[in-house]
């Protein structure tokens, strides 16, 4: 959407000099070149906010703000400050564009084309309050036809498409030239796969230049996955336009996000050359500047993209896992991808946001995927404990299964729900459990309807909305995989394929009406719930009391929270005090008893888990495999963890195991490189790999000539 008559409405409300609003009208109907004209005829007037005007029309910024911090010093009115914030917003500036649109509601608190824009800024992080800053702007201007459009793009952002035809249909009654309004019904028309739109035929007439319309589509394709389709109409929004930066530089975005580096490259260059210089083209500049840091490695079916840095460490760990994981989905989804996947790993989180720009539902965003492409956060990313960095994997890589099969028309709440039941599935340690967030949202009945749910990721109206919503689809999942099997969760990925609504995969699979399933999951929900959320208030009050208890009554005071919610594994959980305070008695069995249910939970506190290991290795070694196995899914950056398992393995009789946990050790550069390259020829010989436990242990005794165990097998190796 772009912010055209903002500022022509603006000005023209001054009646200073030469009305701004003929250039933009010339701009708006195609005549570029004489819209130029007009934009250098207002650097004449003797008005700054005339000039300031005439500079944003012809791009020059710099000077505009010049223009407009002397108009604004001039007459501090809310036309002025509303095109000056707009001027910010557009350069990706928000965060200046916003005290100036509080400054012009303050000066006219009336003033419907200031809210519109504080709608626009919302809208922009796909907030609620968008919603209702244009429907504000709209009732207090009647006559404000871009309200409406605005409000027709968030309702189909919200994949509401009756509520956003009659939005674009109200723009149209104000003025039958509203070109936004077209392109949203456009883009509707294209989402349902019609590869010529009727609306589109208008538009060119009114503008036969009007590259937006095909952009606007384009980002509609991008926030439903459609990611080759959205590079095809931003191709089709600068072939009429070739100056739509904007345009460029989402192409540039997208070709980045699905592995066509050098295009994207190109693209994002053209911009920057051109002025263009926003936060998503520069950051994402710099993230291409970063590739000969990474080292790709190819199997038939997979490519995975590592930092060098890291790459010797999580390069056997990430490859086997997608193998197994696709193995996994090629069964149980009875496909085959239709190319290799690829895996991006980024240790640097602030790349992989930059990969990343620009969607819907990031909040708290471990990985994505675009398609056959993959990219997420690796574990040196985030804080040792923060995520478990294979459930991520297998989360995403069920994306791309599901994205694939359906050809990107799949709901947001059924792919993200299907792709957290997968996780569970496959491993009772994985998958999202039950939060205070969750537990919170229950309680005050704030989960949503399945025909509803979507909206739960694209357009959050409470903080925790995102983060409940994954939560619900995953149990819904879970729900229909118990109640009705898998091959229903299948047949509701075919119907998605054949283009069939919610409602009509639910109705053709489960054999329900939605408000059936409803009401049915609620019931199923609660019997696991139930108890945790009627005592939530008490167990929010007890772990506040809980933080001064000592010894024997933290023990008893611990252990009734942990009954009352024995999902809760987050900071302060009731297994970590117990655990602690058990081990602290020395009593052994109940510290290994509370530490090895918060392991079965999922618990990823790396410094729990790393006590619990070395407990049941004295105690009961049999335990240990379990929690080493859910570190190195955690926290594989550890010495003595690999140390550990790799010993344990090898006694174990899985050589292979041992070997994989060896070579990670001697990628991690240990300061005993002789008894690690020893450790691995021992793994390899017992792998019956004769040849390279030869090489292991002549570089341990190289590093050690008189290390004796290592000569000791050297001979064993030679005979």
């Amino acid at each position: 959407m772009i912010r055209r008559l903002l500022t022509a409405l603006a000005f023209s409300s001054l009646a200073f000099g030469v009305p701004a609003i003929t250039c933009d009208n010339l701009r708006y109907h195609g005549k570029l070149a004489q819209a130029k004209a007009c934009y250098q005829s207002l650097l004449n007037e003797g008005d700054p906010f005339a000039r300031a005007q005439g500079y944003v029309g012809l791009g020059q910024f710099q000077e505009a703000n010049n223009e407009f911090r002397s108009a604004y010093a001039a007459h501090a009115t809310a036309p002025i400050a509303t095109a000056w914030a707009t001027m910010f917003f557009d350069r990706d500036k928000p965060d200046q564009a916003q005290p100036l649109l509080q400054e012009a509601i303050k000066a006219d608190s009336k003033y419907a084309p200031a809210y519109l824009e504080m709608a626009r800024v919302a809208g922009e992080g796909f907030g609620e309050q968008a919603v209702k800053l244009a429907q504000q702007a709209a009732e207090l201007d009647p006559k404000l036809y871009q309200a409406h459009e605005y409000l027709a793009y968030l309702a189909l952002e919200d994949d509401n498409p009756k509520l956003s035809e009659e939005e674009a249909q109200k723009a149209l009654v104000i003025s039958a030239e509203a070109l936004d309004a077209m392109a949203v019904l456009a883009s509707e028309d294209w989402l349902k796969d019609k590869a010529q739109s009727d609306w589109m035929t208008r538009i060119l007439a009114i503008n036969p230049v009007y590259g937006e319309a095909y952009a606007t589509g384009a980002h509609f394709f991008e926030i439903n996955r459609r990611y080759e389709e959205a590079i095809a109409w931003y191709r089709k929004a600068l072939a009429l336009n070739e100056d739509l930066s904007s345009a460029r530089s989402q192409l540039g975005l997208n070709l980045s996000r699905l592995g066509q580096e050098a295009e994207a490259k190109k693209q994002l260059m053209r911009c920057y050359a051109s002025n263009f210089r926003d936060k998503e083209t520069v950051n994402s500049l710099k993230l291409l500047d970063t590739l000969p840091q990474y080292q790709t490695f190819k199997t038939p079916t997979t490519e995975l993209v590592i930092n060098r840095k890291e790459a010797e460490l999580l390069h056997p760990f990430f490859e086997s896992e997608m193998l197994r994981a696709m193995a996994t989905y090629d069964r149980k989804y009875k496909m085959h991808l239709p190319g290799p996947l690829r895996v991006e790993v980024y240790p640097n989180h602030d790349d992989f946001v930059v990969k990343t720009l620009g969607l819907p539902g990031q909040a708290g965003l471990l990985g994505v995927t675009f398609g056959l492409v993959v990219a997420m956060d690796s574990p040196s990313a985030r804080p040792a404990g923060d995520f478990v960095w294979a459930s991520t994997l297998w989360h995403e890589i069920s994306h791309a299964y599901i994205l694939t099969a359906t050809n990107h028309r799949v709901p947001r709440w059924f792919t993200e729900g299907l792709s957290v039941h997968e996780e569970g599935a496959a491993s009772p340690r994985w998958g999202d459990r039950m939060s205070p967030e969750v537990v919170f949202a229950m309680q005050k009945k704030l989960l949503l309807p399945v025909l509803q749910l979507d909206k739960g990721f694209v357009r959050p109206s409470y903080p925790s909305q995102v983060i409940v919503s994954y939560y619900e689809a995953g149990k819904m999942l879970d729900f229909i995989a118990q109640k009705w099997g898998d091959d229903t969760i299948l047949g509701m990925v075919h119907s998605y394929a054949a283009k069939k609504t919610t409602a009509e995969a639910i109705t053709d699979n489960l054999h329900e009406s939605p408000e059936a399933f409803d009401k049915q999951f609620a019931a199923w929900l609660d019997q696991s719930t139930g108890n945790t959320v009627k005592h939530f208030d008490d167990w929010k009050k007890g772990m506040q009391a809980l933080q001064g208890a000592k010894h024997d009554d933290l023990i008893k005071q611990a252990t009734t929270l942990r009954d009352e919610f024995p999902e809760y594994i987050g900071g302060g959980s009731p297994y970590k005090l117990l655990f602690d305070a058990y081990a602290e008695k020395s009593d052994v069995t109940a510290a290994m008893r509370e530490g090895e249910r918060y392991r079965d939970l999922g618990g990823q506190n790396v410094e729990l888990l790393t006590k619990l290991a070395d407990l049941e290795q004295k105690y009961a070694p049999n335990q240990t495999a379990a929690t080493l196995q859910q570190l190195n899914y955690i926290h594989p950056e550890d010495e003595k963890l690999h140390q550990q398992y790799a010993s344990l393995l090898l006694a174990k009789g899985d050589a292979n195991g041992a070997v994989r946990e060896c070579q990670a050790l001697i990628a991690m550069k240990p300061g005993d490189t002789a008894e690690a390259q020893y450790e691995l020829a021992r793994a390899l010989r017992a792998a019956n790999r004769p040849d390279e436990a030869r090489d292991h242990v002549l570089q341990a005794l190289e590093a050690a000539p008189n290390f004796k165990p290592a000569q000791q097998l050297l001979l064993q190796l030679t005979h």
